[in-house]
């Protein structure tokens, strides 16, 4: 049976390193007969969270930009969240914690994601690198009770625009894991 899987991109770059392996990602799950959709943040006007919480008792944000309420409908119906992001001072880029806060509409209502996947690059290469990134999604995912992160990929040593297609491994990682999604 196919899931529906939802990418979201959040690298500031045309053909960005983790944007790359997003649609690496995409490639393996769309392979194995997912339907699969990326959300582009750079191509978004996307304004910050406010805060007021009207979206807890209205299931919507009041705010007026491209983060829609079918963007929100389709996020709640996917099986699959992915997450792709740069790695910024060793941690998730802003784009991205500004659509994970955006996504608070979601909170109350019921939602098919059990599965999140993280896949993160950087130009540093260290261990901890990646640490910063996973525990910013682990803070969305905990506040769930149905959902996990299933699967990461973290590819260092790659700043670039496009560096990360010389690193064969990685790509292939990528592919991988989407391709394992059924």
């Amino acid at each position: 049976m196919s899931k529906k899987v939802v990418i979201v991109s959040t690298t500031p770059r045309k053909n960005g390193n983790s944007e790359i392996l997003a649609t690496e990602f995409m490639k393996g799950a769309v392979d194995n007969g997912n339907d699969v959709r990326m959300i582009k943040v750079r191509e978004m006007d996307l304004k910050f969270c406010k805060g007021c919480f009207s979206c807890q008792k209205t299931n919507k944000c009041v705010i007026k930009d491209d983060f829609t309420k079918e963007m929100l409908y389709d996020i709640c119906k996917a099986d699959v969240l992915v997450f792709a992001t740069p790695v910024y001072y060793y941690a998730s880029s802003g784009q991205l914690k500004t659509f994970i806060d955006r996504m608070n509409p979601l909170f109350n209502v019921k939602q098919n994601i059990h599965d999140i996947y993280i896949i993160a690059t950087a130009a540093e290469n260290e261990a901890r690198t990646f640490k910063g990134v996973k525990e910013d999604i682990k803070g969305y995912v905990d506040c769930y009770d149905d959902k996990k992160i299933k699967g990461t990929l973290f590819a260092g040593g790659v700043n670039d625009v496009g560096e990360v297609k010389t690193h064969k491994t990685y790509m292939k990682k990528a592919y991988d894991m989407g391709h394992k999604i059924k």
